[in-house]
């Protein structure tokens, strides 16, 4: 699949705001730079969209399976694209948010989804991340979901860590230059400790636009962390 634009969002489920509830505008700022950058992948002008979270495991998934948010207050399905008897709730999380997002953008492109293993190796990543790409098929943009450290603060999930700045800064940085070195860079092992949930699809990410070819340039449109988890939304576009 020639690979026209990508999209980085994070996946928090308090983005959906029936989650969040009287705290929905906390998060009114994230929502508007993420809808913002689907926007922006979709006038790319994709043939289908392939979004890519991470998961337990790698799977691949069908057009007609769906993800559920009631673990989290929603009894609501979240459909990836199609609507049949034959599907399944078995997106992820990353997965179930990223098809919320493309939903909520109106389109009606087809849609396909992959999880990669939370703690697949940067080299399976990019292993991964160029099989997505074939030239004898449509063009097709990427959504790729993931958050940054989990450690900011002593009220985040992971507590207070003096690392997870420097390593977000890092994130921003790669993500606002296109740089896929630096994201095949980042460390499995720190990534783990800092509770990292974007790791492996950013490198995902950047084993596709390697597989690709040709220049791409990055614009970083937010970088914050209101619950001690940094949420980071970028776009990369071909130069």
């Amino acid at each position: 699949m020639p690979l026209v634009a990508a999209a980085v969002c994070p996946h928090p489920p308090l983005i959906v705001p029936e989650l969040a509830g009287a705290a929905a505008p906390e998060l009114d700022d994230l929502r508007a730079a993420a809808d913002a950058a689907v926007a922006r992948l979709l006038a790319a002008g994709p043939e289908a969209v392939l979004l890519v979270g991470g998961g337990p495991e790698t799977v691949r998934f069908a057009a007609a399976d769906s993800g559920s948010l009631r673990g989290f207050g929603l009894d609501r399905p979240v459909r990836l694209w199609q609507t049949s008897c034959s599907g399944a709730e078995r997106l992820p999380l990353s997965l179930t948010i990223g098809a919320w997002l493309l939903n909520r953008s109106g389109t009606t492109l087809p849609r396909l989804a992959r999880s990669v293993a939370h703690d697949a190796t940067p080299a399976e990543c990019v292993a991964f991340g160029a099989s997505l790409i074939a030239d004898d098929d449509p063009p097709v943009a990427l959504l790729v979901l993931g958050d940054g450290s989990a450690c900011r603060g002593v009220k985040a999930p992971g507590y207070d860590d003096p690392r997870a700045a420097a390593y977000d800064e890092g994130v921003a940085a790669a993500l606002a230059g296109a740089d896929a070195d630096a994201l095949l860079g980042l460390d499995p092992g720190l990534s783990a400790e800092l509770r990292v949930a974007g790791r492996a699809p950013w490198q995902v990410l950047a084993g596709a636009a390697r597989a690709a070819g040709g220049d791409w340039c990055g614009e970083l449109s937010y970088h914050r962390a209101p619950y001690g988890v940094a949420y980071l939304v970028a776009n990369w576009e071909r130069s």
